[in-house]
C-alpha cells in the first residue's frame, strides 16, 4: 500500500495536480486561515486535540480492521483443511517467508502485530491459536 501511494506521488499527474491546487486561491485562503488559527493559544490546543483524536479513532479502527482480518484468517484455516494446506505451504516457501521478514518492518504490519498481541489476551482466542500452531507443528 506504501508504494502504490509513493507511486501516485511520484506520477507527473499528481504533481500537476499538488500545483495546481498550491495556486488556487482556496488553498491560499485555506493556509492562511490554519495559520491564523495556530496563533491564536485557546485554538491551537483545541485544534490539536481534535487531531490527537482522530488520529486515536483512525488507530482504533486499523486495529479492529487487523484483528477481524486475523478471526477471519484463523477461521478458515481452521474449518477448511484445504486453506491449512495452503497456508502451511506458503509458511515452507522462503521467498514468502523473505516477503513476512520485508513486511514485518512496514508501520502498517505493526498495526497487524498489535491486534494479534491484542486477540491473545482472550483466552478463547489463544486457546484457537494454540490449537492451530499445534496443527502447522503436526503438518511441518
Amino acid at each position: 500500500m506504501m508504494a502504490e501511494a509513493k507511486k501516485m506521488m511520484e506520477s507527473p499527474e499528481f504533481k500537476n495536480q499538488m500545483k495546481k491546487l498550491e495556486k488556487s486561491k482556496e488553498f491560499k485562503e485555506a493556509v492562511k486561515k490554519t495559520g491564523d488559527m495556530m496563533k491564536d493559544p485557546a485554538q491551537a490546543a483545541r485544534l490539536e486535540a481534535q487531531m490527537e483524536h482522530m488520529l486515536k479513532r483512525g488507530q482504533d479502527s486499523l486495529k479492529k480492521n487487523a484483528a477481524d482480518s486475523m478471526t477471519e484468517a484463523m477461521g478458515a484455516m481452521s474449518e477448511d483443511p484445504a486453506v491449512m494446506a495452503e497456508a502451511m505451504k506458503m509458511m515452507k516457501d522462503p521467498d514468502f517467508q523473505k516477503n513476512m521478514a520485508k513486511m514485518a518492518e512496514d508501520p502498517a504490519f505493526k498495526n497487524y502485530i498489535g491486534a494479534m498481541q491484542d486477540m491473545m489476551k482472550d483466552p478463547e482466542t489463544k486457546k484457537r491459536m494454540e490449537a492451530m500452531t499445534q496443527q502447522f507443528k503436526a503438518a511441518m
